[in-house]
């Protein structure tokens, strides 16, 4: 018996280290769709939002700040928010409900489309490290 606990628990520890996370194309891919369905009918097809109410994802200035984007798409935000240097002062953007992992997929999208560009992939570690700012 004490054997086969010891079998078990290095085999566990095994496939546990061997699960290696998803590349920077899978997690991009994954991103579209998350994008594709809880994102796209405020911010739209092409990232840009609209004018005075949503603030664009396309080329935004907000998204260098990796904390903060997290933050806005894990818990939501309330009032006006610069982008741009634009102030957008819409509806307020309410948690969406993705786990870890869905939110740095739609990050990694965002990110990488619309001219952003991110060479650095977040991870679900990232987003489980940002704590509720209020």
């Amino acid at each position: 018996m004490r054997t086969f606990l010891l079998i078990y628990t290095f085999s566990l520890f095994g496939i546990l280290f061997s699960i290696q996370n998803k590349s920077i194309e899978q997690s991009i891919e994954d991103g579209y769709m998350i994008y594709d369905d809880f994102c796209i009918q405020c911010h739209g097809p092409n990232g840009i939002g609209f004018i005075k109410t949503i603030p664009p994802l396309a080329n935004s200035d907000f998204l260098l700040n990796i904390n903060k984007s997290i933050s806005i798409i894990k818990y939501g935000a309330k009032g006006p928010i610069i982008v741009n240097g634009k102030e957008y002062e819409g509806n307020s953007m309410i948690s969406q409900g993705l786990d870890s992992e869905e939110i740095s997929d739609v990050l990694n999208y965002i990110k990488n489309n619309w001219g952003n560009s991110n060479e650095i992939q977040i991870t679900a570690e990232d987003v489980n490290n940002i704590i509720n700012p209020i």
